[in-house]
């Protein structure tokens, strides 16, 4: 069964609230996807998410490099060489790992739907409900508790609180959403690089002494510290997550070599995909470190394939942070994942059981908006 046509489209969804992290500032999902045609009509669909400070890839330079060098490398190609299509993708070009995670999605999708199963089937499990955490985004403390307060009204029974500078602001911030929400509501922070091993360690302590003991800390120093990011493993009790600096399956095989760290947030913009994620968590297992799933900005479609990743291995993926869709005004995919607040209900249908994607405008090299 070949590829016959392989196009990109620019999809934009503006978001409930602006999304506020010690790293960026963000006001609505901008993001690149694709979609690949076998000649029997299956379409199957991907998306990658632009993060200048995080994966260095623009919508330009995503677009251009699925464009000139990948979509060349699969036209014509039968889909049935699945294996031999993900490995020259991986070697076409080095690093652009969110392109190479939308092409990867959308031609496990089509996969998928060739065998007629969802996603989660292809990848050995049956479609189940999920739950995920919901970010409280950087503001002042009362913001934030407000922000808690509703999000635990909504159902959510863990809260991702971004932190950033100013260290006794911090503990502040994580002290008074503490006492805000019930005690049975797990508290996961989310540095994004902004503190230094000796920041962390001090923070943290002083956290603890006040009786909160939150699930995981993610990423408290610069990707490149690992041996801060294992300083402040030692140092503390709350389990400390690797995001930044576990950013490929070679970067999370050094890293657990190092033991420097509890957990391993994998990100298929970060892995190129689910091929590089499946990689990470044979990794993980081997070294007996769970994971969490999480996402970039992203919209329902690359954040299901996530979500059915999730579900083909729930023993080694014990946290999932795929709030993404319901950060956002409005879900721009009919069919597929059900996103209700903190459940997604995963589809029955072949593949991600993408039916229409509202909102697409095409997009050929040239009419990329300048700046993107």
């Amino acid at each position: 069964m070949r590829i016959v046509k392989l196009d990109t489209f620019l999809l934009e969804v503006p978001l409930k609230t602006p999304f506020v992290t010690a790293l960026r500032r963000v006001d609505a999902v901008q993001d690149l996807i694709v979609r690949i045609e076998l000649e029997n009509g299956c379409c199957g669909y991907g998306e990658a998410a632009p993060t200048l400070v995080i994966s260095g890839e623009s919508l330009q330079s995503m677009q251009a490099v699925i464009q000139t060098v990948f979509k060349p490398l699969l036209l014509g190609q039968s889909i049935v060489n699945f294996q031999a299509l993900l490995h020259r993708l991986e070697q076409a070009v080095v690093g652009n790992s969110s392109a190479k995670a939308a092409v990867d999605i959308a031609l496990y999708d089509a996969r998928a739907q060739l065998f007629r199963v969802p996603l989660c089937e292809l990848l050995g499990a049956a479609p189940s409900l999920l739950m995920t955490d919901i970010t409280i985004s950087l503001n002042g403390p009362d913001q934030m508790v407000q922000d808690a307060k509703n999000a635990v009204a909504a159902g959510y029974q863990q809260l991702k609180i971004k932190l950033g500078g100013e260290p006794a602001l911090n503990v502040e911030r994580v002290l008074a959403i503490h006492q805000a929400v019930p005690a049975e509501v797990k508290l996961r922070l989310d540095v994004n690089q902004a503190w230094t091993a000796k920041q962390s360690i001090q923070v943290l302590r002083q956290i603890e002494a006040g009786g909160v003991f939150p699930e995981l800390v993610e990423q408290p120093v610069p990707a490149a510290d690992w041996a801060g990011l294992k300083a402040v493993k030692d140092a503390v009790l709350t389990p400390v997550m690797a995001d930044e600096s576990a950013y490929s399956p070679q970067d999370v095989a050094k890293l657990l070599a190092l033991d420097c760290c509890d957990i391993i947030n994998i990100k298929l913009m970060k892995t190129g995909g689910i091929s590089g994620a499946l990689q990470v968590l044979a990794l993980a297992a081997a070294a007996g470190k769970p994971c969490m799933l999480g996402s970039m900005l992203e919209s329902s479609i690359s954040v299901a394939a996530a979500a059915h990743l999730a579900a083909a291995y729930p023993q080694q993926i014990r946290y999932l942070d795929l709030d993404g869709p319901t950060l956002s005004c409005f879900d721009p995919v009919s069919g597929g994942c059900q996103f209700d607040g903190p459940q997604i209900l995963l589809n029955q249908s072949p593949g991600l059981g993408i039916k229409e994607i509202r909102g697409l405008t095409p997009w050929p090299l040239a009419a990329l908006p300048a700046g993107h």
